[in-house]
């Protein structure tokens, strides 16, 4: 037990912060320790751990996307006509139409950053604004409702009944995000392509002199953020049944601190799926309890900026040392 501690030091802290903030909950309000509280916390975050998942990615090779949420708009809106462009369609035709549209985005954004050697977070700022952009001017901000029946109907995978008679269900996209976690977590623990992300994301001059090929690592990176992107952007609208061009906007920001909340470095180099879940987990009960507690929601977004700027100030510190330090008096 101490060993998977010490080897998971962030991870730990945060499923501890975690059942904490669950217990506090679950004794301030009668409606969050329930089965059905539970499983909507799931079914409505899933979307988000699909797209963490995926910055994950990124941010162990060293980058950084913002252009997420808004790939996923462009993704859901070009499926609707691709889907009518082709006559029909099914769950397997849109997956690979939407991770095909997806990886397509992401390779923008590769392109850019390894072409133009401009740092990331410059990049996906620029595409960020260009396809939103893009997509209001060509959709006039039009919302779809006539989706496939495929696609809007509601698939249920799993419901149970409490006693007083409320219903608990978990959906299509809670098995997809489980899916997503697990081919991420091959990707980065169990293949070779891994390894070489994580050492390029920690060292990218060491890396690159080592053989690691730059742009390759900057193309796997970018293109499964894509693939989890349209991925995510198929399930949101399976979830509401509609495309809005604006909806997904801003949600970049409440993913990007769930996953530094998981122990994801701003600077590259480490990172864990399950510490991916748990940051979107922390995020998505923090929400929850506001909300239950009647909180104004301005205060969660308030708390979603807290977590970004202490990332950034800290995610190039040692801590370690600075206790060190601190305890030889230096």
């Amino acid at each position: 037990m101490r060993s998977l501690v010490r080897a998971y030091p962030t991870e730990t802290k945060l499923l501890a912060v975690l059942v904490a903030l669950c217990t506090f909950l679950a004794v301030a309000s009668d409606s969050f320790f329930t089965l059905a509280n539970a499983t909507s916390l799931l079914n409505n975050n899933a979307v988000n751990v699909i797209w963490a998942v995926g910055l994950l990615v990124v941010l162990i090779a060293g980058g950084i996307d913002i252009s997420f949420a808004v790939a996923a708009s462009v993704v859901q809106y070009l499926c609707v006509y691709v889907f009518v462009w082709l006559g029909g369609a099914n769950w397997a035709i849109g997956f690979v139409v939407a991770g095909g549209l997806g990886i397509c985005l992401g390779l923008v954004n590769a392109f850019l950053i390894h072409r133009f050697k401009i740092i990331s977070i410059v990049v996906t700022i620029a595409t960020f604004n260009a396809f939103f952009g893009l997509l209001m001017f060509f959709s006039s901000g039009k919302f779809l409702y006539n989706l496939p029946d495929w696609w809007s109907g509601r698939l249920i995978v799993w419901e149970h009944q409490s006693a007083d008679g409320t219903w608990a269900e978990l959906t299509l996209p809670v098995p997809i995000m489980l899916a997503c976690m697990l081919a991420t977590f091959l990707l980065i623990r169990r293949t070779n392509i891994g390894r070489q992300l994580f050492a390029f994301g920690d060292n990218p001059e060491g890396a690159r002199r080592v053989g690691v090929n730059v742009a390759a690592m900057q193309a796997i990176a970018f293109g499964w953020m894509g693939l989890m992107a349209g991925i995510g952007g198929l399930m949101q609208a399976h979830i509401v049944k509609e495309v809005v061009p604006n909806a997904l906007y801003g949600r970049e920001l409440d993913v990007l601190a769930a996953v530094v909340l998981g122990g994801a470095r701003l600077g590259g180099g480490r990172g864990s799926v399950i510490g991916c879940f748990l940051g979107v987990a922390l995020v998505a009960v923090t929400q929850n309890g506001l909300n239950l507690l009647g909180v104004s929601p301005y205060a969660f977004k308030m708390v979603i900026g807290l977590v970004i700027l202490v990332a950034i100030s800290t995610s190039n510190l040692d801590l370690g040392a600075l206790v060190t330090a601190k305890r030889e008096g230096r």
